[in-house]
C-alpha cells in the first residue's frame, strides 16, 4: 500500500485545464462581442461558485450575505472610476478594497455560528445596500453607469473585460487548489467537520476561518467588478440582491459541496438553464429551486459529488489516497 495523490487521469486534465485557458483567451479574437459577454457571464458564475464552496464546503461557513462583496466590488469600481482613475485599474482596486473591507467585517461575522452567521451576513449585505442608496455620488437608488468605460470600443471593451475574468478566475482557482492541498488546507477541513475537536488539536481556528473569509471577499468582489463591467450598469436592487446568494448555493449544492470540480460542473448548469429558460419569468427561479430540491433528495451530493464517491474520480485532487501498489484504489 502507499499514499498518492496524483493520478495519470489527474495530470493529464490539469495540463489540459492550463491548456484550455490559454486557449480562451483566444475566444475574443474569434468570436462575437456577445459570444464574449456570454462567457463572461460563464466565468462570473464559476467564480462565485468556488467562493462560496470554499467558505462552506471547506470551511463550513455557510453564508447568505457574500453580496456584499459583490456589491462593493461593484460600487467601488464606479467609485474609483469617478475619482479619475483609468476603469480597468479602478477594477483592480476595487477587488482590493472588497477584500480589505472583508477583513473587519469578519471580526464581527466569524463571532457568529451556523444559521446566526448565514443571517448575520445577510443583516450585513442589507446594511452595505442602504449606505449605498444614502450617497448621491453613487446613484442613490436609481442606480448608476460605468460611463468611463464608454472611451472603449465596444468591441475592444467587452475583450478586455473577458480577458480580465479569465485572468481573475485563474487565479483564484489555482489560489484555492494550492490552499486547499497545503497543510492549512487540511486544517480547514478539520474545522469543517469538527470545530472544537480541532481546536483541541491546536489549530488556530479563528485565523484559519478568516483567511478563507477575506480569500472569498476578495473573490466575490472581483466577481462584482466584473458584473459592472459586463453589464455597464448596476443598482442597489440588483447588485446586493440575496438572488446571488441563491445561484451560488444552487451550483455548489447541483455540482457538489466539499468537490473542488463540482461547483465548475454547477457553474456550467446554471449558464445553460439561464441561456435557455431565462424568459421564464417567475417560473425560471421556481424551477431552479424545484431542481435543486431533487438534487438534494436524489443526489445529495451533488453531480461530482455522485461521479467521485464512485468512480472514485478526481480530476483535480486536493487530498490524499491510500492505494495498492498496482494502482487500484481503496479508500479515499
Amino acid at each position: 500500500m502507499k499514499v498518492a495523490r496524483w493520478t495519470r487521469t489527474s495530470k493529464l486534465f490539469t495540463g489540459g485545464a492550463a491548456a484550455l485557458a490559454v486557449t480562451l483567451a483566444c475566444v475574443p479574437l474569434v468570436f462575437e462581442s456577445d459570444v464574449v459577454q456570454k462567457l463572461t457571464t460563464l466565468l462570473i458564475l464559476v467564480l462565485l461558485a468556488a467562493m462560496w464552496n470554499a467558505l462552506a464546503g471547506y470551511g463550513g461557513l455557510l453564508s447568505v450575505g457574500q453580496q456584499a462583496f459583490i456589491g462593493i466590488g461593484a460600487y467601488g469600481t464606479v467609485f474609483f472610476a469617478d475619482l479619475g482613475v483609468a476603469p480597468y485599474v479602478a477594477m483592480l482596486l476595487a477587488t482590493l478594497l472588497a477584500g480589505a473591507i472583508a477583513l473587519p467585517i469578519s471580526l464581527f461575522a466569524l463571532r457568529l455560528r451556523a444559521a446566526q452567521f448565514a443571517i448575520g451576513m445577510w443583516v450585513i449585505a442589507e446594511v452595505i445596500s442602504l449606505i449605498v442608496r444614502l450617497d448621491q455620488n453613487l446613484g442613490a437608488g436609481t442606480g448608476i453607469s460605468l460611463i468611463q468605460l464608454n472611451q472603449y470600443e465596444p468591441n475592444f471593451r467587452q475583450a478586455y473585460t473577458f480577458w480580465l475574468a479569465l485572468g481573475f478566475t485563474v487565479v483564484f482557482l489555482a489560489a484555492l487548489f494550492f490552499l486547499l492541498r497545503s497543510p492549512l488546507g487540511a486544517s480547514l477541513q478539520a474545522i469543517r467537520d469538527d470545530e472544537d475537536a480541532a481546536r483541541s488539536l491546536g489549530v488556530r481556528v479563528a485565523a484559519r476561518k478568516r483567511l478563507l473569509f477575506v480569500l472569498a471577499g476578495f473573490g466575490c468582489g472581483a466577481a462584482g467588478v466584473l458584473v459592472v463591467a459586463n453589464t455597464l450598469f448596476i443598482e442597489p436592487g440588483s447588485v446586493f440582491s440575496v438572488q446571488w446568494s441563491a445561484y451560488m448555493i444552487f451550483m455548489v449544492l447541483v455540482g457538489g459541496l466539499g468537490t473542488f470540480e463540482g461547483p465548475i460542473v454547477g457553474a456550467i448548469l446554471l449558464f445553460a438553464i439561464q441561456t435557455t429558460f431565462t424568459q421564464g419569468g417567475p417560473w425560471y427561479l421556481v424551477g431552479l429551486g424545484a431542481t435543486a430540491a431533487l438534487f438534494a433528495l436524489a443526489l445529495p451530493r451533488g453531480l461530482w459529488g455522485t461521479v467521485e464517491e464512485r468512480l472514485g474520480l478526481r480530476l483535480l485532487p486536493v487530498g490524499y489516497r491510500v492505494v495498492e501498489a498496482k494502482g487500484e484504489e481503496r479508500a479515499a
